[in-house]
């Protein structure tokens, strides 16, 4: 069950940004964070990437500057609709991540910022399966999100954060192996860097 902060931090947009911001500080800034899964692949104008629960357009707009070809997906449409204003550069879908209407092997770039932890674990895998679907062969996947703090003191703030936002979900994947899963679906992780801590984990992955 989602708690009160984590609804109104959906409903209302100034509030998600503020708590973005600050939670971001911790990697240099919100710029930075947004970006992080990004730093050190090879994006041209033509490169095709897939902005996967792009919320609002909050890393949409970072993507945009480096590609002409970026597509958001989200499931909400209020999500669709505010990306939309905000970064009317890129195209946009309203689907499920785990049943993507997009053909295959169409993105060389699949790219998530903080959205893994909100799916269940089983939901988790079918839309790893779904993004190993829609990328090209040799395609990469990027994601930023949680993980287990391998230093104690990022762990209380940790744990009042997804006290106040998050879900149960959020705790299983701090206990998830997102390496075995990612592999058992068919990637081989290409990086994989820890931040904050610990408390947040990049993973790029590419196709087989």
């Amino acid at each position: 069950m989602a708690t009160i902060l984590r609804d109104l931090s959906y409903r209302y947009q100034w509030l998600y940004d503020g708590i973005s911001r600050i939670a971001a500080l911790a990697v240099g800034g919100e710029a930075r964070f947004r970006q992080l899964a990004l730093e050190g692949l090879a994006i041209a104008p033509t490169t095709q990437i897939l902005d996967l629960c792009c919320g609002s357009g909050q890393t949409t707009r970072f993507l945009v500057q480096k590609s002409q070809q970026v597509t958001g997906l989200d499931a909400s449409p209020l999500s669709i609709r505010r990306a939309q204003q905000n970064v009317p550069q890129a195209h946009y879908v309203e689907a499920f991540a785990e049943k993507m209407p997009l053909e295959d092997s169409s993105f060389d770039i699949v790219h998530t910022s903080a959205a893994m932890h909100e799916m269940e674990p089983q939901q988790l895998r079918q839309i790893l399966q779904e993004v190993h679907r829609v990328l090209k062969p040799d395609g990469v996947f990027a994601m930023v999100d949680f993980h287990k703090p391998n230093n104690p003191i990022f762990t209380p703030g940790l744990a009042v954060f997804f006290w106040l936002f998050e879900t149960e979900t959020a705790w299983q994947l701090l206990q998830t192996d997102l390496n075995k899963l990612l592999t058992e679906v068919g990637f081989k992780i290409s990086d994989r860097r820890l931040y904050a801590g610990g408390s947040l984990q990049v993973i790029q992955a590419q196709k087989c």
